[in-house]
């Protein structure tokens, strides 16, 4: 059987301690979102924008699809 020692913590180390994780989870997330936002641009850039004419024929073609079948129907 081994005995454990119980170690007094004061409250002082304690709330020191809190506030040191505190700031490094600040920093963390400060550091997740410019890599995120870096990431993101980078996507951004190696995706190339689609010519003009893919960009129209593409909306002409929601716009076809979007018209009623038949307007003599009543």
């Amino acid at each position: 059987m081994s005995t454990q020692k119980k170690v007094p913590v004061d409250t002082e180390t304690i709330l020191m301690t809190l506030d040191q994780l505190s700031q490094t989870i600040e920093i963390m997330t400060s550091v997740v979102g410019r890599l995120r936002h870096y990431v993101c641009e980078q996507q951004d850039a190696a995706t190339p924008p689609l010519p003009p004419t893919q960009k129209n024929s593409t909306l002409k073609d929601i716009e076809e699809s979007l018209k009623p079948i038949s307007t003599t129907l009543h």
